[in-house]
């Protein structure tokens, strides 16, 4: 019974982990991985490693959706004047293009972190 759950809870983790690296593209794979770490999360008798794992990833895809809609807030003038006729709306532009691009190196790295010590069957900080 316990190594079946120990299984299973690993299995959420690994597909995890995978729509965590999916939500480089799209969003709602990002919500799909949070939703498999929370069931994780939820379970009271699961090893501590495998529990760590799933709020690392709960948090930083979190960290990651704010990071995401605060990026796509400086795209907001770009969709009632066209972007290179103002200058300050090509500005608001390039700045959410570097916003964007500080989201996905942050979720990138944070998978890499977490993949690595998930391999190693650590617990992750």
């Amino acid at each position: 019974m316990g190594k079946d759950n120990l299984s299973r809870q690993r299995r959420n983790i690994s597909l995890s982990y995978f729509f965590m690296f999916l939500g480089l593209l799209t969003i709602v794979s990002v919500l799909i991985s949070y939703w498999l770490a929370r069931k994780v999360a939820k379970i009271d008798n699961s090893e501590v490693w495998i529990k760590t794992h799933s709020l690392w990833i709960m948090r930083n895809v979190v960290i990651f959706l704010i990071l995401a809609v605060f990026a796509s807030l400086w795209f907001i003038p770009a969709h009632f004047i066209y972007w290179d006729s103002v200058i300050w709306v090509k500005s608001c532009t390039v700045i959410g293009v570097f916003f964007s691009g500080i989201a996905w190196l942050y979720l990138i790295n944070q998978w890499l972190k977490g993949l690595i010590k998930y391999m190693q069957k650590k617990a992750v900080f």
